[in-house]
């Protein structure tokens, strides 16, 4: 199937051809890097890889920064021995991109689905009149193929896509270049490690977290072992907060070091794909409809009206614990489970999936306003996890307030919207073995120190 978005059609003429590396941070099954060298062999110029290190991006900060570093160290090394240039700039995107490109005969883009990502890719399209073309990978069924609106649940969105699905499963293949041009343009444009980046960064923000590597070759370890020994246990351990059943692929998602269409290629028939393949493809590409059919993803507003408004009548009922937002940044609640998510974040970048849940839920129930328990859970979610300022971190939160979801009984605080509690926890799983694990966790990481579990 064709995810080629020919943005503008116009000659390739001029010193070379451009793929600004963005949302696809990685050099397997990398639709947009092939077609580039596609085009560069049509035109007979020379491919230069550019990568910004965008001081602009919601995802700047050290902990981010450094996990998206060790991906293109990779990069680097898979694209030199394809003989492509990497060039490497730092500052705001847009303008480093339309620098770079004042010369060029054809840019290529990546696809998002976030404002900040949908923004520049349209500024650079407004701000230039050479051949654009942008390629969509980072999803397996494309977002407005699947749906033309936003869809109401997972149930109203699977009835649409799950039919599609089997047509679009072919990843990219690789396509060697004619031209070489690594270096071709002096060492200024080759990529050297961290470098200079340092003295961009912010001195305040989470730290990086030691236990997660970034990288294309990280990620397809971890995709090879799960495919191995995980995937057929999948469905009965991904919800076990205490073992280590889940795939583990959400930063790498998060930041192309991977790709979906492989991944869902790869797993589809495989025994226990079916759970794995319902997230990876129905829930995650909800998220992506959420993004970009809802321009409130990241604020209380996106919520359905009838969470608004059973939240809003119950905005005044008397909460048995209240919280600042510092004190849920520290880990500093009565509740141990809690805690242990909090500080599985703080020192992983990373929180189990289930406990997510229970975590935006009891943000809820400690906030003075659910308007303001949203905004926490926003904060929290994107200044710590590696896999945050995505959609699915979005659309998990707006979960918990709600959203994709129907209405329950009614309760205080939480009006109609879904409740959890510690029981329920209790119930379910060996809620012990977690926190052990989260305490052995932050003892290992060399950062703020651990929470009061």
């Amino acid at each position: 199937m064709n995810r080629l978005r020919a943005v503008r059609d116009a000659p390739v003429i001029g010193d070379r051809v451009v793929y600004w590396m963005d949302a696809s941070q990685r050099t397997v099954s990398n639709l947009a890097l092939e077609h580039a060298v596609s085009v560069s062999n049509h035109s007979n110029l020379p491919l230069d890889v550019l990568f910004v290190i965008n001081t602009d991006s919601p995802d700047f900060n050290r902990r981010s920064v450094s996990f998206m570093l060790d991906g293109m160290d990779d990069v680097a090394v898979g694209l030199e021995e394809r003989g492509i240039n990497l060039s490497v700039r730092i500052g705001n995107a847009v303008q480093e991109v339309l620098s770079h490109c004042q010369d060029a005969g054809a840019i290529i883009m990546d696809c998002g689905y976030l404002r900040h990502r949908r923004r520049d890719y349209d500024e650079i399209l407004r701000s230039t009149d050479i051949a654009v073309h942008q390629l969509e990978d980072n999803v397996v069924v494309p977002p407005e193929i699947a749906s033309d609106k936003e869809e109401w649940s997972a149930a109203t969105l699977r009835r649409k896509i799950t039919p599609m699905i089997p047509d679009w499963l072919d990843f990219a293949v690789r396509t060697e270049p004619k031209v070489r041009s690594h270096g071709l343009w002096g060492d200024e444009h080759t990529w050297n490690g961290v470098g200079s980046i340092e003295q961009f960064l912010p001195e305040e923000g989470p730290r990086p977290a030691a236990s997660l590597r970034g990288g294309q070759n990280e990620a397809n370890r971890k995709w090879r072992s799960f495919l191995e020994k995980g995937m057929a246990h999948y469905t009965e351990a991904r919800n076990e907060p205490a073992s280590d059943g889940q795939s583990g692929m959400s930063p790498h998602l998060h930041f192309g070091q991977i790709s979906p269409v492989m991944m869902a290629a790869e797993a589809w028939g495989l025994p226990g794909s079916e759970t794995f393949l319902e997230e990876l493809i129905v829930r995650r590409e909800l998220a992506v409809n959420f993004t970009l059919y809802n321009g409130h993803y990241d604020d209380y507003r996106c919520l359905p009206e009838w969470a608004a408004k059973t939240l809003g009548e119950h905005a005044v009922d008397r909460r048995e614990h209240l919280y600042t937002f510092k004190e849920l940044e520290r880990a500093e609640t009565h509740d141990p489970y809690w805690n242990a998510a909090q500080g599985e974040m703080l020192a992983t970048g990373k929180m189990h999936g289930y406990m997510r849940m229970y975590w935006g839920k009891k943000i809820i129930e400690w906030s003075e306003t659910p308007e303001q328990a949203f905004r926490a859970a926003v904060d929290l979610n994107d200044r710590y996890e590696l896999d945050g300022r995505d959609p699915n971190g979005y659309a998990g939160i707006a979960w918990c307030f709600g959203k994709h979801d129907r209405p329950w009984k009614e309760r205080p605080v939480f009006g109609k919207v879904r409740y959890m509690n510690a029981r329920g926890l209790e119930r379910k799983f060996f809620m012990p073995g977690y926190v052990d694990r989260v305490i052995s966790m932050m003892e290992a990481f060399d950062g703020d120190g651990p929470p009061k579990i």
